[in-house]
């Protein structure tokens, strides 16, 4: 079976959209299928291509594990809310279906979402193609760039939501992350009910599994003889992040300095946070590693003593089921819960970690005064939180079953022709 599958993001770059991408993609391909992806030159999220690439006009082609990887031209643009985002999404729209007319044709193509035109292009390369879509969506826009504040509500909104409604009825499938995600797409366009899978996020339990915690990375980033809670994964504007420094404030407050904060990753708020924290005077108990590459990132776990998942208290966001958790999962970590909804259902269900309430600063203060002061506690909930994932949020297991709904789309498609 021949793949063409369209991503915004991909390799390098180490956010959940890119990897959930290859490492599906890389298990297509040991299974004999050919895959090719459609994605920009690495540069989220500041909007900088990586070392050792270039952004230029001209496509690039390289192999990665087997999967074919065409990057194309895009309008950079850092993660943050602005027009010039808008212009990258757009541009990759345009620079994705020329560059799909030029490509062999497919069996099947795939879009993801994040974000909105990365799901257009796939609707024309299907329609360019003459080949069934499947369409997965990692995120409801225009919900959720109204929910952070992005954009406000009004004709550019409705536009975008009837364009939403459009492109999920152009797809011969569609494959939502989680149970949430399919119910909000079901409530807008019920006649999709019928053509809708859930294909959750999951993990590599090879990659990500309990490990000595890192001297060189603890040194590096002073965290010897602290308690670290960290937060690992994109710093945007839906995250909500500033609970921890809030939290930081009322640790100084106790004298318990010895439990510090650290945030992997980058994004659209890490600059206004960085200053919040110094101005705050919790700089020291609040580290900031920037973006770091995906080798990193089981290092950055295992210096972790427990993991805050968080966003925004919004409705929407009680849909969201962040792939964050499976990784500290699969890593031995207690969660520390400051989402509701799906992903809170999980980790309760698993015995993996404690609920907080989302933007409630004390909440997540007493919570970790007490993983601090129960060691036993924390390994409970970190053993219950590994044996659970590996069981349930498997990769290969995961991947098995998204091939296996592809070939039947592929099958069904070949059967009305």
């Amino acid at each position: 079976m021949k793949i063409l599958f369209f991503s915004h993001y991909f390799p390098p770059e180490v956010n959940a959209p890119a990897t959930r991408t290859y490492e599906h993609c890389r298990r297509w391909v040991a299974a004999g299928h050919e895959v090719t992806v459609v994605t920009c030159v690495p540069n989220c999220p500041e909007g900088v291509p990586y070392e050792g690439y270039r952004s230029r006009l001209r496509r690039q082609v390289e192999m990665i594990d087997g999967i074919r990887v065409v990057r194309i031209w895009t309008f950079m643009a850092a993660n943050a809310r602005s027009n010039r985002r808008i212009a990258n999404y757009s541009s990759y729209f345009l620079s994705a279906v020329w560059t799909a007319i030029s490509q062999a044709k497919p069996d099947v193509v795939v879009a993801t979402s994040p974000q909105f035109f990365c799901g257009w292009a796939g609707v024309w390369g299907a329609r360019l193609k003459r080949v069934p879509l499947v369409l997965e969506i990692r995120d409801i826009w225009p919900d959720s760039i109204a929910a952070v504040g992005a954009m406000r509500k009004g004709k550019r909104i409705r536009f975008l939501e009837w364009l939403e409604r459009r492109m999920y009825l152009a797809a011969k499938h569609i494959v939502a992350v989680g149970t949430g995600y399919r119910d909000v797409i079901t409530g807008k366009v019920p006649s999709v009910a019928d053509r809708m899978s859930v294909i959750t996020n999951g993990v590599d339990g090879e990659q990500f599994r309990p490990q000595a915690p890192c001297a060189e990375f603890s040194a590096r980033y002073g965290l010897e003889g602290k308690f670290v809670c960290s937060y690992v994964g994109t710093v945007g504007m839906a995250h909500g992040l500033e609970v921890m420094i809030q939290a930081a404030e009322r640790l100084r407050e106790l004298g318990r300095t010895d439990i510090v904060f650290l945030i992997v990753g980058g994004g659209a708020e890490q600059g206004k946070l960085e200053q919040l924290a110094q101005d705050k005077g919790v700089a020291e108990q609040v580290v900031f590693t920037g973006r770091l590459g995906k080798e990193e990132m089981p290092k950055a776990l295992a210096t972790s003593d427990c993991c805050l998942v968080h966003l925004h208290g919004t409705e929407l966001f009680a849909t969201v089921i962040p792939s964050k958790i499976f990784e500290a999962m699969a890593m031995q970590l207690p969660i520390v819960m400051g989402v509701r909804g799906p992903a809170l259902e999980i980790v309760m269900e698993a015995g993996a970690g404690v609920p907080m309430t989302p933007e409630a600063d004390e909440e997540l203060v007493e919570i970790l005064l007490r993983l601090a002061d129960d060691p036993h506690e924390r390994e409970t909930l970190g053993q219950n939180a590994r044996e659970y994932v590996l069981k349930h949020y498997g990769r290969d297991r995961l991947a098995g079953e998204y091939l296996n709904l592809l070939e039947r789309v592929v099958g069904e498609e070949g059967a009305r022709r």
